[in-house]
């Protein structure tokens, strides 16, 4: 790869202009590393163009120039897939000043936007128009829709509504080459060959650069239940899922797991957070419904969810929300598990998925693994197990060593992962493969996938100059 000239630089800056040239240490400086710092890179140039019509001339340039770019959207990812390497010869394009709302189109429930604007906006501007764009992430207002895409991120509504790829009509995408597809469709059906959009989701920036999307939009509900209960086991937890979806119609929103370790984190770190419930249980589940009908109906439809989880030893207690203050209460306890375990010191992470009904046999198989491996360790499985996905992360014991303690990191991985495998499960189920997974991805699927992955790479980046050493 050779590194940018000044003569290169300088035509890039006029492709941007002053407002999207940055190339001063300090000011480059928050793009280069990711929020767990796992990850810190060196970069060229940071460019923040404001159009498609910008990214697709800096990219026609690179092409030529052989420059790799590594795209960038709100820099949350946790896999490194965002960063730059160490050389400082690559660019980072940041999609920041991409941010406005096209249009929306309440009729057919379609909202296009640019790929910077965050997910909060887009949330907000859906509800501008008594409508709901359903993806929901803790980092929802810094993380942006373009990044959400090119991850595919899942988010605490993927039981209800799906992944961030089925909430996606149309793309609009910026090749390796510059070349700018214009797949802004709002069409529910088209039959009409391969359906390019599932290429870019997931593909963290690797085959295109997303640069606009047309996202669909729900109606809004009306109303909203919220429990926490606490439950003896987690597979108490997943037969209540099955009782509450089924007595709500499939009105089950949301279904959280969260140990009582992480109830212990929360209320130890946590300004204004406290136990919600009167005794600790090993385990408690956030429980979400939503509906068209009034909230009083449908806390009579979470009550007689409990009632059965009660009678049935499914749940030994819970408590309904009875206002929007309690609501945002019991949201928090689950909300604030992942920032919480850095005041515990370090944090080895695990984001993997299981089927559902192997998820109580996951979590106590790989529980039985790591203490086997280090007495001590702080094994905090939480997360969404409604659709399989549990953040099995580990916290480091009280007294070892930090450095020491993530010194470890790919050993737990390994013992973690292999039991993924062993239960036909998958290593990364919403944060993607990055960096941090990228060599161990061919482990976990067939060598005839790894082909059709990379053929693809090689046919729509064949110089390779779209964030290299990244997922494949």
């Amino acid at each position: 790869m050779p590194k940018p000239t000044s003569e290169t630089l300088q035509r890039l800056k006029e492709i941007v202009g002053e407002k999207g040239f940055v190339a001063d240490e300090r000011d480059m400086a928050p793009y280069l590393v990711e929020r767990r710092e796992l990850y810190k890179g060196k970069a060229a140039a940071v460019l923040k163009p404001a159009s498609t019509e910008e990214v697709s001339a800096v990219m026609k340039l690179a092409h030529e120039a052989g420059l790799h770019v590594v795209p960038q959207g709100g820099n949350t990812g946790l896999v490194g897939g965002q960063m730059p390497d160490g050389t400082g010869e690559e660019i980072v394009l940041s999609l920041s000043r991409m941010n406005r709302v096209r249009g929306l189109d309440a009729e057919n429930n379609t909202l296009t936007v640019d790929a910077g604007v965050t997910l909060a906006a887009a949330q907000d501007a859906a509800v501008e128009a008594d409508r709901l764009f359903p993806l929901s992430l803790a980092s929802e207002g810094s993380c942006q829709i373009g990044g959400n895409l090119a991850t595919n991120a899942g988010g605490t509504q993927v039981l209800r509504y799906g992944n961030a790829r089925d909430l996606v009509l149309g793309l609009e995408v910026v090749l390796a080459n510059g070349d700018i597809w214009n797949g802004l469709t709002g069409l529910r059906k088209d039959n009409t060959g391969y359906d390019l959009r599932h290429l870019f989701m997931g593909s963290e920036g690797t085959l295109g650069i997303i640069t606009g999307a047309v996202l669909k939009l729900f109606p809004r509900p009306r109303a909203v239940s919220t429990a926490f209960a606490a439950v003896p086991g987690v597979d108490a937890a997943v037969k209540l899922l099955r009782v509450a979806d089924g007595i709500s119609g499939g009105g089950v929103t949301t279904f959280e797991l969260v140990p009582r370790i992480g109830i212990e984190f929360v209320t130890r770190h946590l300004d204004g957070a406290s136990d919600p419930l009167p005794d600790p249980s090993p385990w408690y589940v956030l429980i979400e419904m939503t509906a068209g009908t009034e909230t009083a109906k449908l806390d009579e439809t979470m009550e007689m969810a409990l009632a059965e989880g009660l009678d049935t030893k499914l749940v030994t207690d819970a408590a309904i929300a009875q206002s929007e203050t309690q609501r945002g209460a019991f949201r928090r306890l689950r909300e604030a598990l992942s920032d919480v375990q850095r005041a515990e010191g370090g944090s080895i992470k695990h984001d993997v998925s299981v089927p559902v009904s192997r998820m109580a046999d996951f979590i106590a198989a790989a529980t039985r693994a790591v203490s086997a491996r280090l007495p001590g360790v702080r094994p905090v499985p939480f997360g969404h197990i409604g659709d399989g996905n549990v953040h099995f992360n580990l916290s480091q014991p009280v007294e070892m060593d930090k450095e020491a303690f993530l010194a470890l990191w790919g050993e737990m991985n390994v013992i973690v992962h292999g039991i993924v495998r062993e239960m036909d499960g998958s290593i990364s189920a919403e944060h993607g493969v990055g960096q941090l997974k990228r060599d161990e991805i061919a482990a976990t699927k067939s060598p005839v996938e790894m082909a059709l992955m990379r053929a693809l790479k090689k046919a729509l980046d064949p110089k390779g100059v779209l964030n290299p050493g990244k997922v494949v």
